[in-house]
């Protein structure tokens, strides 16, 4: 199992920058090439909102962003620190309604809307260290990482 992490000062700058990373060791881990762009979109949605709570919330801890390839599946987490109800409910994260009721609307919210449009596997939790999305996609062929 290979892992990289990132951590990023919540500055929207700087989600340009775990975009390409997540890009590249993805298409290292083996994912397809046709699937860079989710793999793209959805991390860059994902950064966009952990950099938005953070920065709402007047925290300077930095965003988490952890890829691991594993035998068959290429996985990545984005975690924020913002506090939310402990035991891993989805029901306190912050947007997780749209995800539930498409029909509700919210600017914030909307990332994980999308996310969830991207992502066939997509895992939103919370607790009181904080959120994480967790997004996976299979791997084909061998790994470019060591």
């Amino acid at each position: 199992m290979a892992t990289v992490e990132l951590r990023f000062s919540a500055q929207p700058e700087h989600v340009r920058t775990a975009r390409l990373v997540a890009a590249a060791v993805a298409r290292r881990a083996g994912v397809e090439e046709a699937v860079l762009d989710e793999v793209r979109l959805a991390v860059g949605e994902a950064c966009s909102r952990a950099v938005g709570l953070h920065r709402g919330n007047g925290l300077t801890a930095p965003v988490r962003v952890v890829l691991t390839e594993e035998e068959k599946v290429f996985s990545i987490e984005v975690g924020d620190e913002v506090p939310g109800p402990a035991g891993g409910s989805v029901d306190g994260v912050a947007g997780i309604d749209v995800v539930l009721d498409p029909d509700i609307e919210g600017e914030d919210e909307m990332g994980l809307a999308v996310i969830s449009g991207l992502v066939d596997d997509v895992e939103v939790t919370s607790g009181e260290s904080g959120g994480t999305i967790r997004m996976s996609w299979p791997v084909s062929g061998t790994s470019a990482l060591p």
